[in-house]
Parts: structure tokens; sequence; C-alpha cells
């Protein structure tokens, strides 16, 4: 009998294949928060480790340098701007209200949501 794969691994492998479709997706525009065009890694404008609910979500991650992403914090002014002009203010207030509610909420993965994000972005 084969045995299941754990939650992390399945995490891992979810975290994986949508950082890769964010990347595929925004390959042609600049970083979001500086607007130049460098090689694009997956930054989330409110972090997957906080907001662990937002960690899937395709209008809170999009393509942004190594420089913002890492060494600037997100350079979340700027982010913040720039997501405005990319998906509208309506679909940023939405964020901000998902991600006021979820700090009141604790977020635990499991085995079919993983398994359902692993599937959409296979």
């Amino acid at each position: 009998m084969k045995k299941q794969p754990t939650i992390k691994s399945l995490l891992a492998k979810a975290t994986r294949l949508f950082n890769t479709y964010i990347r595929e997706r925004d390959k042609d525009n600049p970083c979001i928060s500086c607007g130049k065009y460098h090689e694009l890694q997956a930054g989330h404008y409110y972090s997957a480790g906080k907001y662990s609910c937002l960690r899937f979500n395709e209008d809170n991650v999009h393509g942004q340098c190594k420089s913002c992403n890492y060494f600037k914090s997100g350079d979340l002014l700027n982010y913040r701007m720039n997501l405005i002009e990319r998906i509208g203010k309506e679909k940023v207030e939405k964020l901000d209200l998902i991600a006021s509610q979820a700090k009141r909420q604790t977020w635990k993965w499991n085995r079919f949501h993983l398994e359902e994000i692993i599937s959409k972005y296979k």
C-alpha cells in the first residue's frame, strides 16, 4: 500500500506549482513594485506566512523582482499602488477585507484543499 504524502509535502508541491504559474502569467510584465524588467519571483502582497489563507490567491501574488521581494520586504507601498493599477481598487479592497478577517482566524491546510490546488496548477 502506497503511503500518502504529508500535508507539508503537499503544501510544498502546491506552492511550487502556484509560484511557477504566477511567474509564467506575469513573465511579460515588469516587477509589480519597482516597474523594472527582471527575472521575477512570486511576490505576495499579504505575506504567505502571516496570511496563509491568501497564499494561493492570484490577486494577492504577482511577479516581483528578488530585490523588491526579499531586500525591500516587498516594497509594499509601490506594490499597492501598482496592484490597484493592475487589478483595480475593488479587488485590492477585497484582499484587505480578507486579510483583516484572517487576523482573527487560524488557517489550517487540509489534504483535499491542497490536492485541489495542485490539480488546478499542474
